[in-house]
């Protein structure tokens, strides 16, 4: 059984959904009916279609601006989804639990006087009612609730969902405006800088290689296994910290929260902090020279061993193998 109709905030980069979107509009059309995908500019309809949506209502982000305030602004899609869910009164709204959504989820759910569940790792339906699977604790226990006043937000982990399509090509289009908030006037982008990305984005891969303390500073390896697997590299705090690599690498509860397919850690001990961000892997695979690290208590394969040596073993295996 399913419920009638759930909102999806979607983002699209004016040719191709995010991989997340179509994530989100997956996990909608599992539980509903209808789905209804909300977004701004010129939305790529067919794959909007071929992800789920039913409907889809489009903002000109040009009415956004000509209000003073950035289409990127949090108060503003917080006034879409808001503006959006008073039109098409869904049983639920949901959207991907970035850093930017989080935000998002947070003013929606005030101004609609609703309850709000980020971080959600699935979502299903009993007896009409929305349950809502979550990780707490650092990933030590998976609770599972319900939003019981006004309209659920629900905030899905990245790959937390995956993405199916259908062979739907249509979708309605209807405009949509919105009441841009005071607060979103109240800053001003000065700049915008496009960040070099030379893999897979890290939070949406579905394979992540992982470096940490052991790797001594030489991400080479990391990457290089990384690219024959077809996946994103990422870091634990101390290598972020020891500058190493980039901050947005890092992985945990300072850094991003990922739910990969196969997640392989070279060098790391598995601290709290680090692990919080990547429990709810698939296939957790670790590389260390230390047997006593707390990595090895949690993962489902494990090498004891000098990384200098292992490493080099594996990546010439994998290339043997054809990858």
């Amino acid at each position: 059984m399913k419920v009638e109709t759930v909102l999806v905030l979607s983002r699209h980069d004016g040719h191709e959904l995010s991989e997340s979107s179509r994530e989100m509009l997956t996990a909608a059309r599992n539980v509903a009916d209808r789905v209804v995908s909300a977004t701004f500019g010129e939305p790529p309809v067919a794959e909007l279609a071929r992800y789920g949506a039913d409907e889809i209502l489009a903002v000109d982000p040009a009415t956004v601006e000509a209000a003073g305030a950035d289409p990127n602004h949090p108060a503003v899609w917080s006034a879409l989804a808001v503006a959006a869910a008073k039109q098409v009164n869904p049983r639920a709204v949901f959207l991907a639990s970035s850093y930017l959504g989080k935000e998002i989820a947070a003013q929606t759910a005030v101004t609609l006087d609703s309850g709000v569940i980020t971080d959600a790792d699935s979502v299903t339906v009993d007896n009409n009612q929305l349950s809502i699977t979550k990780a707490v604790f650092s990933g030590s226990w998976a609770t599972s609730g319900e939003i019981i006043r006004g309209i659920p937000v629900v905030a899905l982990r990245p790959t937390a969902v995956e993405a199916v399509a259908t062979d739907r090509t249509e979708a309605t289009v209807t405009p949509l405006t919105i009441e841009v908030p005071e607060r979103a006037g109240r800053t001003r982008l000065v700049s915008r800088t496009v960040r070099e990305n030379t893999g897979p984005n890290l939070t949406e891969s579905q394979v992540v290689v992982v470096g940490g303390r052991g790797l001594d500073g030489d991400f080479g390896p990391a990457r290089e296994l990384a690219e024959l697997l077809g996946g994103a590299v990422g870091a634990t705090r101390v290598a972020c910290d020891e500058g190493w690599i980039d901050r947005s690498a890092q992985i945990g509860q300072t850094g991003e929260t990922i739910a990969p397919k196969l997640y392989i850690g070279l060098g790391v001990s598995g601290a709290v902090h680090h692990t919080s961000g990547m429990l709810a892997s698939e296939t957790i695979v670790a590389i260390s020279d230390d047997a006593e690290a707390p990595i090895f208590e949690i993962a489902d394969f494990g090498v004891v061993g000098d990384l200098d040596n292992v490493l080099p073993q594996a990546i010439a295996e994998l290339k043997k193998a054809g990858l």
